[in-house]
């Protein structure tokens, strides 16, 4: 790699450090929150890291002019979704919708660690590529 490469990708990760870092944020007492944002029919963080064991309040931010969910599950879980008929999520804490330009909160706590992914299972949403990672550590 070229030192200009090797410097473009170091401000890169530079730049993205504080954002990543931003979207993940403790408070007094040990509760986690977690901020994702829903723009541009994509999910941002698109990797996200929680402890498992404890609670994990997430804010879903939907900056978007149309109506998003975010459900979190392994592969099973999301095919299920992706033939399901639900048209309105809010009952289960992994399973929520969220209107346009509006937040909700959620909170979870996930009891072993893994990798799940959560995913916007609109009509096309899905296939435009509103997927992300969530690692449970």
């Amino acid at each position: 790699m070229t030192r200009y490469r090797r410097g473009l990708a170091a401000g890169a990760l530079a730049l993205l450090a504080p954002v990543l870092l931003a979207a993940c944020s403790v408070a007094a007492g040990g509760t986690t929150t977690v901020q994702i944002t829903m723009r541009y029919s994509r999910f941002e963080p698109a990797v996200v890291h929680v402890p498992h064991g404890q609670p994990i309040t997430f804010v879903l931010r939907n900056d978007d002019p149309i109506d998003h969910e975010w459900i979190v599950g392994d592969e099973a879980t999301h095919e299920a979704h992706r033939t399901g008929t639900e048209p309105h999520h809010g009952l289960r804490p992994t399973e929520v919708s969220v209107d346009a330009r509006s937040t909700v909160r959620t909170q979870v706590t996930f009891a072993q660690p893994g990798t799940l992914t959560f995913v916007c299972h609109l009509p096309g949403h899905e296939a435009y590529g509103m997927t992300a990672v969530l690692i449970v550590d």
